[in-house]
């Protein structure tokens, strides 16, 4: 069935199954590589999207269940890598295997646009949902305070975020 979608600002339409994973169609369909595959059960947010600027993960996200909302990925948050976070992902030296990095940007991004000023509890509560196996969560933390224009408390041990299902 076709369905047409506002992706990154464009209008495309699909014809795919209505139970299809979003994820599929940004990757498979639509070439938007950026997107994760990680888990496929919602669990690790490598996937991870905005749905009308809401962190959706799309895996577990079915495109018939889109309907008009605009839907933004890691490449239409800045085509340049511009976006303040992704220049303070990069300054503060986030990346290591770099496989979630872009569900990170994106539930960090849906947090500063609804949170311009987070707390380290903000940030922890938000991020909770997306896992790093390279463990870099403190580093993730300091950047969207950087992104934020928030300055991160000094001296305080930074909790490890292991637990997806928060």
């Amino acid at each position: 069935m076709p369905y047409t979608l506002s992706v990154n600002g464009r209008t495309t339409t699909v014809d795919v199954p209505a139970d299809m994973p979003l994820l599929w169609v940004l990757r498979d369909v639509l070439d938007l590589k950026g997107t994760k595959f990680g888990c496929g059960m919602a669990q690790c947010g490598a996937c991870t999207v905005h749905l009308d600027g809401e962190a959706t993960r799309a895996c577990v996200t079915p495109v018939g269940s889109v309907g008009s909302a605009r839907i933004t990925t890691i490449e239409g948050l800045s085509p340049e890598g511009t976006h303040a976070l992704q220049r303070a992902w990069m300054n503060n030296d986030v990346p290591q295997c770099g496989y979630c990095q872009a569900g990170q940007i994106m539930s960090a991004a849906a947090l500063l646009a609804r949170t311009p000023k987070p707390t380290d509890a903000d940030i922890d509560t938000a991020m909770a949902g997306n896992i790093c196996r390279c463990g870099t969560y403190t580093r993730i933390r300091k950047a969207i305070h950087e992104a934020a224009g928030t300055r991160q408390a000094e001296g305080i041990a930074l909790p490890v975020i292991t637990d997806a299902r928060s």
